[in-house]
C-alpha cells in the first residue's frame, strides 16, 4: 500500500465514525453478491440461446453457484477465525471479481458453470464474514441497527438486480451482467484494504480441521444436490437416493469427527448457546416458508392472471421494498428492547401474509395481491435484523467467523428446502385436483393451480407459526460486550 493509501487509512481509522466506514465496506460485498444472485436469472433465457444450452444444463448456472456457497460458508468462517477476517474478506473480492470476468468471457455453457463455481468461492468468503466484521466492530447497543442497514442493502440488491439485468441484457449483452461486477469488486477490494482493521488471527496454535471440512463440504453438496433435483428427476431415482444416502453418511461422519478432534471446524458447543440455536432454527424455518412463495408467486401471476414479465417484476418489488424500509427500524428497536418481541411478531406477521395470499383466486386484481407481499416484507424486516443480532451477539469473539458462516448457511439451506418442498407439494396437490380430467380446460387448469397454491401458502403459514413459537424460547439472550 503506498503512502497516499496509508494516509487515507490512518484518517479513516481515527475517525469517530470508523465503525460506519466498516459497515459501508461490508455492504459493498453484500450488495455485490445479492445483486449477482438476482441479476443472473434475468439473463438465463438469452444465455440459453447464445450458448445453445437446454434447461436441464442451464439450471446448473444457478445450482452450481448455490451448492458451492452453501458447502463452503462455515469453512471460510472458520478459516477467517484462524487467519484473520480482513484477509479472507479481501481475497473474496478478488476471487469473485475474477470469476465474474471469466463468466463474461465464457464461450460454452460448461465453462460458464465452472466460473460460476469460482464466483461462488469468492462469494462464500464474503458472506461468511460480513456479519462477523459488523459484530466485532460495533458496540452491543448499535449492532441491531447496523445489521438492519445490512438487511436494507440485501433488499436493494434484490430490487436492483432484475431491473439492471434487463437493461444490460437489452442494451448490451448477457456478458455485461458479469462485467458490471468488475468496478464494484475493485472498489470493494480497495475499501477492504484501506478501511478494515488489521488482521488479528488467533495465537493459540489452533489447526484447521481438514478432515471435518472435507466431510462437511462433500456431504452438503450431495444432500443439497439431491434436494434441489428430487422433484425434477424423481425422488426414487438412483442419483437422488444416492445423493441423499451419501450426503447423510458424510454429514454423520462430519459430526463424529467434530466431537473427537482437538480443534474442530465447527465447535458444536455453540449450539448449546440458546440464542444461537433458537435463532438459527427460526431463521431456517423463516426462509423455508418465504421461498415457497418466492418460487410460486411469479407462476401464479403469469400463468393464472396473465400478467406480463414487466408487471410481475414491478409487483414483486413490494416485498423487498417493504423489507428495506422495515429492517433498519427493527434493528434499531432491537438494540433497545431486545429481539424476542420483534422476531416473534415478525414471524406472526409473515404468517398473516401467507393467510392473506391463500385467499387469492383465479380472478384476483393487481392491487389485491400487493397487501400480501407487503405483509411478507414487513414480517421479514421485523424478523431478520433482530434475529441476526441475537445469533451473532451470543457467541465468543473468536468464534464470530464460523458463527457467521453457520448463520449464512442456514439461510441458503432454508432457500433450497423451501423451493424443493413448495414445488413438490404444489405439483402433488395440482395433480390431485386434476385427477380424472384427461384434457383440462384453461379454467380447470387455473382452478387447480390456485387450489394447490392455497395449500402451499397455508402450509407455509403453519411453518411460520411454529417458528414464532420457537422464537419465544430464546430466553437467555445477552448482548456480548465484545
Amino acid at each position: 500500500m503506498n503512502q497516499v493509501d496509508n494516509n487515507i487509512s490512518t484518517r479513516v481509522k481515527t475517525s469517530p465514525r470508523y465503525r460506519w466506514f466498516i459497515l459501508a465496506t461490508v455492504s459493498i460485498g453484500t450488495f455485490m453478491s445479492t445483486l449477482d444472485s438476482s441479476i443472473v436469472n434475468v439473463a438465463l433465457p438469452t444465455i440459453s440461446i447464445k450458448l445453445q444450452a437446454d434447461l436441464s444444463i442451464l439450471q446448473w448456472v444457478v445450482t452450481a453457484y448455490l451448492l458451492t456457497i452453501s458447502s463452503l460458508l462455515p469453512v471460510f468462517g472458520r478459516i477467517a477465525d484462524l487467519v484473520g477476517r480482513k484477509r479472507v474478506f479481501s481475497i473474496g473480492f478478488l476471487i469473485f471479481t475474477l470469476g465474474s470476468i471469466l463468466c463474461g468471457l465464457a464461450t460454452n455453457i460448461w465453462f460458464l458453470i465452472g466460473m460460476r463455481v469460482l464466483q461462488a468461492l469468492g462469494a462464500s468468503m464474503l458472506m461468511a464474514n460480513s456479519a462477523a466484521l459488523i459484530i466485532a466492530n460495533f458496540p452491543p447497543k448499535e449492532r441491531g441497527r447496523a445489521l438492519g442497514l445490512t438487511g436494507t442493502v440485501v433488499a436493494l440488491g434484490s430490487l436492483t438486480g432484475p431491473a439492471l439485468g434487463g437493461v444490460l441484457v437489452g442494451l448490451l449483452s448477457w456478458r455485461s451482467i458479469f462485467y458490471i461486477n468488475l468496478p464494484i469488486g475493485i472498489l470493494g477490494y480497495l475499501a477492504a484494504q484501506i478501511i478494515l482493521p488489521q488482521d488479528n488471527p488467533q495465537q493459540n496454535n489452533e489447526t484447521f480441521d481438514f478432515v471435518g471440512a472435507l466431510f462437511f463440504t462433500l456431504g452438503m453438496i450431495s444432500l443439497l444436490f439431491a434436494v434441489s433435483n428430487g422433484q425434477d428427476w424423481g425422488w426414487q431415482t438412483s442419483p437422488i437416493l444416492f445423493g441423499l444416502v451419501i450426503g447423510t453418511i458424510l454429514l454423520g461422519l462430519f459430526f463424529y469427527t467434530e466431537l473427537r478432534v482437538k480443534n474442530p471446524m465447527i465447535h458444536l458447543s455453540l449450539f448449546r448457546i440458546r440464542p444461537f440455536f433458537i435463532g438459527n432454527i427460526t431463521g431456517f424455518f423463516s426462509f423455508v416458508a418465504m421461498f415457497a412463495n418466492t418460487m410460486l408467486m411469479p407462476f401464479y401471476l403469469q400463468h393464472v392472471l396473465n400478467y406480463n414479465p414487466t408487471q410481475v417484476g414491478l409487483l414483486m418489488t413490494a416485498f423487498p421494498l417493504m423489507m428495506a424500509i422495515t429492517a433498519p427500524i427493527s434493528g434499531y428497536a432491537s438494540d433497545r428492547i431486545g429481539p424476542i418481541i420483534l422476531t416473534t411478531s415478525g414471524l406472526l406477521v409473515t404468517a398473516v401474509g401467507f393467510l392473506y395470499l391463500s385467499t387469492m383466486t383465479i380472478a384476483s386484481l393487481y392491487w389485491q395481491i400487493i397487501p400480501g407481499l407487503l405483509l411478507m416484507g414487513l414480517g421479514a424486516g421485523l424478523f431478520q435484523s433482530p434475529n441476526n443480532s441475537s445469533v451473532m451477539s451470543s457467541v465468543p469473539p473468536n468464534k464470530l467467523g464460523v458463527a457467521g458462516g453457520i448463520n449464512a448457511l442456514v439461510r441458503n439451506v432454508g432457500m433450497v428446502i423451501g423451493i424443493a418442498y413448495s414445488v413438490s407439494l404444489f405439483e402433488n396437490r395440482e395433480a390431485s385436483f386434476l385427477k380424472g380430467i384427461n384434457i383440462p380446460t384453461a379454467v380447470q387448469q387455473a382452478t387447480a393451480f390456485v387450489g394447490a397454491y392455497r395449500i402451499v401458502m397455508l402450509t407455509s403459514m403453519g411453518i411460520a407459526i411454529i417458528a414464532a413459537l420457537i422464537s419465544l424460547n430464546r430466553k437467555g439472550y445477552t448482548r456480548s460486550e465484545t
